[in-house]
Formats: structure tokens, sequence, C-alpha cells
């Protein structure tokens, strides 16, 4: 299995992969049946940074994991294939119906769907609302044409919801907008937040 990228969905073996969380609310709330994140950060370990997310939008819950407890993987590319959106009981929610006008068109790169879209595809809970953005990733290992990016946010521009584009790349990942509209975007990276212009290197910035 290969290393677990950011915004992967990831299923834990039991809850005691998580006793090193602090926050009170996770050891009630949490169970095996309930995915975490990866996040974006860096152990000298090699443990994998994950977030849990609890019931209510404030509860967010940031530790540590090792790779044995690990028994599924869901990323956002897989959640974002077109007979899986079509095939959603969240289709009449407005991220949703965006994405799924998002896959009709064959773009040059692949794309998933992260945040809470993503976790009501994966899980089946009923967690977005009529309010709710789409967070989408696309996968950038190299430099992609500008136009092309362009015409991906025309596209979501158009749509019933904001769409939030964030594209990675080998070094880290960059708001879409903010790179079509700036000379320098802020890359996140697995040490931190850089201001760059050239965030597919990785001698930055």
């Amino acid at each position: 299995m290969r290393a677990p990228r950011p915004h992967d969905l990831l299923w834990l073996r039991h809850s005691s992969a998580l006793a090193t969380i602090q926050e009170s609310w996770v050891s009630p709330f949490w169970h095996p049946d309930m995915p975490v994140v990866v996040r974006r950060d860096r152990h000298e370990s090699g443990l994998i940074p994950i977030g849990v997310r609890g019931e209510r939008r404030e509860q967010r819950a940031a530790g540590w994991i090792t790779s044995d407890t690990i028994i599924r993987v869901v990323t956002p590319e897989w959640l974002a294939e077109r007979t899986r959106l079509l095939d959603s009981p969240f289709t009449a929610y407005a991220p949703v119906s965006a994405a799924i006008s998002l896959s009709e068109t064959a773009w040059p790169w692949r794309w998933g769907i992260t945040g809470s879209t993503g976790y009501a595809l994966a899980t089946q809970c009923p967690v977005l609302h009529a309010t709710s953005d789409l967070d989408v990733i696309i996968r950038a290992p190299q430099p992609l044409p500008r136009d092309a990016l362009q015409r991906w946010q025309t596209a979501t521009d158009a749509l019933s919801c904001r769409v939030d584009t964030q594209v990675e790349t080998p070094s880290g990942a960059f708001a879409l907008n903010e790179w079509l509209r700036e000379e320098r975007v802020l890359l996140k990276t697995d040490t931190g937040p850089i201001l760059t212009a050239s965030p597919w290197s990785r001698e930055n910035p």
C-alpha cells in the first residue's frame, strides 16, 4: 500500500489508534466505522498525521497514527468517479450536483473531492447542507498550462455552489484562484506555508 497522502480518508482497526489525542470529545464519539483524514504535516519517526471530524463544525482534532492501524484507504479521486457520484444519495445537494457537472468533461489531469462533500460521499453521513461548498483537488505532478487551469476555474465559477480548488504539486498545494490572480501563491507544505512564485519547485520560494 502506498503512503497515504493529504486528504485521503483512512479507516482504522480500533479506537486505541487515537489514544494519544487529548480532545475530550474524541474518545466517546469516534468509532472504527468513521474515517479519519490525512493532514499535511511531518513527523520525524514517520507517523501519519491525521484529523478527526466531530459532530459539530468546531470539533476537529489532530493526531498521529502508525501505518499498521490502517485497514482501508479512500482517495479523493475515487470519490470523484462519475458512476459513484451518480449513485450517491446526495445528488440533490449542490456540491454533489456540481461535481457531477465537472465529471462530464475529460480534464487533462486527475482530480478529486475533499472536505465535507468527500466525507459525505465516503460515509453516506448527511453532513451536507444547503450552503455547503465543493472542495476539490487537482493532482499536478508537473506544471499545468495556465489556460487549461483557467478553463477549469471558469467552469467552476459557473456552478451552483462555491468551489474551492487546490492544486497539489510535489512540493505542496496552493489555491487555484490565487495562482490565476497573483504572481505568487501561499504553498501549503508538510513543514508550513511558503509564499512562492514557483509552486512546482522543491527549492522554494
